[in-house]
């Protein structure tokens, strides 16, 4: 189907906008619930725009409906719609107010203390600006930005990340450690190997989740199968309860030594995991304008990274 005036009439931003609504929610009924609209007059906007389209956008059974392959397309062409059309608001609000906004960020549990750096930096600044902070793993963080929920990530800069469709500014480097509790008698030994540690009570990432594919391979280039693990959790904040007891270790990124929480008690192992050293990084989508807050959000991370790194 070719685009024409009258699709260009038919096909309304407030149609779309529950087209979105009944795919989220998989029910013309709770849709309704959610829109305060009837219905059949969901029902009417969602044949008629089928009708323009000539195309079906839903499969339809007595649980509910589920997108067709034309509606999976269209929706995420609305997500980016939506999106550009927030993002012209925002570029209005900052022509007369730049210092104001709000930025949306990913990250993971290791840099959360980096970006309440970042935060704490700008809002001095800028405290019009707001923040919201998605704290999550690696692999969502990604699929959120694609989707237009986040604007920035804060995140190690692996290959699974790497894409045409991102862009990164690399803020510094990190390397893993292997973690204790102050007190844990290994901490007086020196220039220790991962291959000495097998033995110990390990609390590790799950084997197939983005922080554990990394500890996997950290270990199959020592030529080591992973130790015996008491404890198998996605949670650090899980982790790091346990190696508060006194008796755990875990391999965690080293930055986890810059929370202000953590710097009393927590400690790195002398083991050698020079080699597990990959960029920090801010990623944005290449083909999405960013606004004033986000930008400001970006020079932000550059100045406090530079901190960091020297530091290191």
């Amino acid at each position: 189907m070719q685009w024409d005036d009258r699709v260009g009439r038919r096909l309304r931003l407030k149609d779309l906008h529950t087209l979105q609504t009944v795919a989220a929610v998989g029910s013309m009924a709770k849709a309704s619930e959610r829109l305060a609209l009837s219905q059949p007059a969901i029902s009417k906007a969602i044949s008629d725009m089928e009708q323009t389209l000539g195309a079906p956008l839903f499969d339809r059974s007595s649980s509910g409906v589920e997108l067709t392959d034309c509606g999976r397309m269209l929706v995420e062409r609305a997500r980016v719609i939506f999106d550009e059309v927030r993002q012209g608001v925002l570029d209005i609000e900052h022509m007369s107010d730049p210092t104001r906004g709000e930025v949306r960020i990913g990250t993971i549990e290791p840099f959360t203390g980096v970006v309440a750096e970042i935060i704490s930096q700008l809002v001095r600044r800028y405290p019009r600006i707001s923040y919201h902070v998605t704290v999550s793993d690696a692999d969502s963080l990604g699929r959120e930005l694609r989707e237009r929920m986040l604007d920035v990530l804060i995140v190690r800069w692996v290959p699974p990340l790497v894409a045409d469709d991102l862009a990164a500014q690399v803020l510094f480097k990190s390397p893993f450690a292997v973690m204790a509790e102050r007190r844990h008698p290994l901490l007086l030994r020196k220039k220790l190997n991962l291959a000495d540690l097998m033995g110990e009570r390990w609390t590790l990432s799950p084997p197939d989740s983005f922080l554990g594919r990394i500890v996997v391979d950290l270990f199959r280039r020592r030529k080591l199968p992973l130790p015996p693990t008491v404890a198998t959790t996605i949670s650090i904040y899980m982790r790091l309860n346990l190696l508060a007891t006194g008796g755990f270790l875990t391999v965690l990124p080293l930055t986890m030594l810059r929370h202000r929480s953590n710097r009393a008690w927590l400690r790195a192992l002398d083991v050698d995991l020079s080699d597990s050293s990959s960029p920090i990084a801010a990623i944005t989508l290449k083909k999405r304008h960013s606004g004033g807050a986000v930008r400001l959000f970006l020079q932000a991370s550059v100045e406090v990274c530079k901190g960091i790194a020297g530091a290191r």
